[in-house]
């Protein structure tokens, strides 16, 4: 029976493809008769993308004028006369309702349909990264990072499907997600927007996030699903300052070898459309580097879809980097590196005249034009917006059900990491004695962090103000009678996110002496970009004097960290007897903390980043052997020291688990074979868990490139009743133990490996 459903499964899907298969060549025919009738003009005017504040009331991205309306003079220009193609962001810089967001996009769509004259619709596109975040009411999940902590494929995607369903309901079929970034430095004000510093979780968790978004099928065209930018294509979080926008560096072998592994399997997993990196690669802007945008990602990724740019990155390469003259320069230079897009926001005036001028100047060639219109155009159609250019909320019932805030609940419940938990301190009994303090106690802010409600999330309390902060959860768990609350530091709400002051700070060390234990709030306010920028990854002065502090007292100290990159805790985290982190966990976060701090939930989150003790010891797990090397006698110390506060993947639980019995299904591994690889999990504690099973590589020698310490080669969580056991197989190929080489071939070479998996370790050998 199980072989029957299976089979009629398959063929299910079969047809499925097919159907797709035959809609796909049906578009493309429409698409060539459609660029067939297009002016110049029509096809420029494809290209340019503005943001929603230049055709309607609002005065800019960062001011207000509500209520806000669209200005039909400005759309008639924008729309008709320069033939604009799409439109991005919220206005105002806040979310609307899906009444409201379906409203304002049908009107854009009467204007572009209507009056156009070949009635193409314009694709509306947004950042929604954790959930619908530009619309209000709908379900927000923990950031990017913290469902890396889950190990969770399904979770990610069971998110992303979520967050596409609420976007369509808000009229909106295109979202600037997931980010396959990998979050590496810890200084970099968007790390927490990444899946973390491993390019396996990346891509794994990228291909989940793809799936969910724009279905297993990838039909965008469906009214639940959303077409996805695979965002920022490529080495975007590595600048050598750890600041936003600034220069890296990074070898061709590197490249390859960390930053290209996840972008390659999203776009094998059907992403249609791709954002480029705003940064600067070995002192080439990436918008205008042929090699990468077009040789790379277009002609050796085989990437069919739309390249867009990012915010205003076109004009950056006059106006910030001076490689080109002027804005026509600039234009020239990122359309013939194979810029498909624009995202203007603002000017579209100089972006259309400029490029309508250097097509007839003969600068841009007419080819060029068309094949970024007809990649515009396959987006268009695959989203079905010729048939249905917006979609009702009012089809949508289960926009914020109890539904999507249970599985948003799940999710942040599997992130949150238990780091320390001295004598077993936690799980807390029910009516324990707690002071709650810290400028992260009773923030919907901070649970949140910024692309929440608004650019840099300072509008989340507006929004979000009936769900619990972490104190208002406690009360609800422990009984207010049983919490005091005083803040000791607070964050400047209307400065920036840095900014702190001490807020009753004597007070509160006063009020620690009455109680049984202290939870202690601590982390970052909001932030993104490069206002998120910082100069010293130390947790604020203030907030390690309120630790310092409150740990004299002599009471139990938990710990609970609300951050979006991990601030350096080293002064203090000693003197802590628990430490936990929450990451960014959306709106349910906090009931998530509170069930997991009274042992209602068993904590499973682990690290998907390493956390470092010092500012000047930032290392990743995969780390070169020099790094982490023993003294060596001599004229010289060379000692490196591999030092950090903890470790990728590390996460405690209330329960044990051991593993036992890894075995290999043969001690060599030959080239076009597979290696299945078994161990047996046991919880041997005395209460349900979940565990995430790491698979780790080391390559014990390696004559290309030195190797990494070691690799992240397979993960499954796996939930497991006390005293039960359960065996975990993997499947390794040698495409999956490859490195990439000084020349950028991946290569597998012969030689001896390990495989550890928690701690067990065994050895085998791969033979060409």
């Amino acid at each position: 029976m199980m072989l029957k459903k299976t089979l009629l499964s398959l063929l299910a899907l079969g047809s499925l493809f097919s159907a797709q298969a035959q809609i796909k060549n049906t578009n493309q025919a429409k698409i060539e008769a459609l660029l067939s009738k297009m002016t110049l003009e029509e096809k420029v005017g494809q290209m340019a993308q503005i943001t929603l504040d230049v055709i309607g009331t609002g005065k800019s991205r960062f001011e207000s004028d509500e209520p806000f309306t669209l200005d039909k003079a400005a759309m008639d220009k924008a729309l008709i006369q320069y033939h604009v193609g799409s439109v991005l962001n919220t206005s105002n810089n806040r979310a609307r309702t899906p009444q409201v967001w379906y409203k304002i996009i049908s009107e854009i769509q009467d204007v572009a349909i209507k009056k156009g004259k070949n009635k193409i619709p314009v694709i509306y596109g947004v950042d929604e990264v954790h959930g619908a975040t530009y619309t209000a009411g709908a379900t927000m999940f923990p950031q990017q990072i913290g469902q890396a902590a889950t190990f969770n494929r399904s979770l990610v995607k069971k998110g992303a499907s979520i967050t596409a369903y609420e976007t369509r309901a808000s009229s909106i079929p295109w979202n600037f997600a997931p980010i396959l970034d990998l979050g590496a430095d810890p200084r970099f004000p968007r790390q927490w927007e990444s899946f973390g510093e491993d390019p396996y979780v990346v891509t794994e968790l990228g291909k989940a996030a793809v799936k969910g978004y724009e279905g297993d099928d990838n039909n965008v065209a469906n009214p639940y699903k959303v077409a996805t930018s695979l965002k920022h294509f490529l080495g975007y979080q590595t600048p050598t300052t750890g600041k936003d926008r600034t220069p890296s560096f990074i070898s061709n072998q590197a490249l390859r070898e960390y930053h290209l592994p996840q972008f390659k399997a999203a776009i094998e997993a059907g992403a249609h459309t791709v954002m480029i990196n705003s940064g600067i690669i070995n002192g080439i802007p990436v918008h205008s580097n042929y090699n990468i945008v077009t040789k790379l990602l277009k002609e050796e990724l085989g990437f069919k879809g739309l390249v867009v740019t990012d915010w205003g990155d076109i004009e950056n390469l006059f106006k910030r980097d001076h490689i080109a003259k002027d804005d026509k320069e600039a234009i020239m230079l990122a359309i013939n590196a194979g810029i498909d897009m624009s995202m203007i926001a603002y000017n579209y005036e100089v972006f259309c005249d400029n490029l309508i001028a250097l097509v007839k100047e003969g600068k841009v060639k007419q080819e060029r034009i068309d094949d970024a219109v007809r990649r515009i155009l396959l987006v268009k159609f695959a989203t079905g917006l010729f048939e249905k250019p917006t979609t009702n909320p009012k089809d949508y019932p289960k926009f914020a059900s109890k539904e999507f805030q249970t599985a948003a609940y799940n999710t942040a419940a599997e992130s949150i990491t238990l780091l320390k938990n001295t004598n077993n301190i936690l799980p807390l009994k029910k009516g324990i004695k707690l002071l709650i303090t810290g400028p992260n106690a009773n923030s919907m802010r901070t649970l949140n962090g910024a692309w929440t409600y608004s650019w840099q999330g300072e509008k989340v309390e507006e929004f979000a103000k009936d769900y619990n902060t972490i104190l208002e959860a406690l009360q609800h768990k422990n009984g207010a009678d049983n919490i005091k609350y005083l803040p000791g530091v607070s964050y400047k709400m209307d400065g920036k996110y840095f900014e702190d002051f001490a807020d009753k700070m004597d007070e509160t060390i006063a009020a620690a002496k009455d109680v049984d234990a202290v939870v202690l709030c601590l982390g970052e306010n909001t932030y993104t970009e490069s206002p998120g920028n910082l100069s010293d990854l130390y947790i604020s002065d203030l907030q390690i004097e309120l630790a310092k502090k409150i740990a004299a007292t002599g009471k139990p100290v938990i710990l609970v960290l609300n951050e979006g990159r991990p601030r350096i805790i080293s002064k203090f985290e000693k003197s802590m007897s628990a430490v936990v982190q929450t990451y960014l966990p959306g709106n349910y976060g906090a009931d998530a903390l509170a069930d997991i701090l009274f042992g209602d939930v068993n904590p499973s989150g682990k690290l998907p980043y390493t956390y470092p003790q010092f500012p000047n010891a930032l290392f990743t797990y995969y780390h070169k052997p020099s790094e982490a090397r023993e003294t060596v006698e001599g004229v010289y110390n060379y000692d490196s020291d591999y030092n950090p506060q903890y470790v990728f993947g590390q996460g405690l639980s209330y329960t044990t688990f051991k593993y036992s019995n890894l075995k290999l299904s043969s001690n060599t591994l030959k080239a076009g074979e597979n290696l299945t690889i078994s161990v047996e999990v046991s919880n041997t504690g005395n209460r349900s868990g979940k565990e995430s099973v790491l698979l780790y590589t080391s390559d014990l020698v390696a004559s290309v490139i030195t190797p990494d310490v070691k690799r992240l080669r397979g993960f499954e969580k796996i939930d497991l009743k006390a005293g039960q056991s359960k065996t975990v197989t993997f499947t390794l190929t040698p495409e999956d133990i490859a490195v990439v080489n000084v020349e950028g071939k991946k290569v597998t070479e012969a030689g001896e490996f390990k495989i550890q998996i928690g701690d067990q370790k065994i050895n085998f050998n791969y033979t060409n």
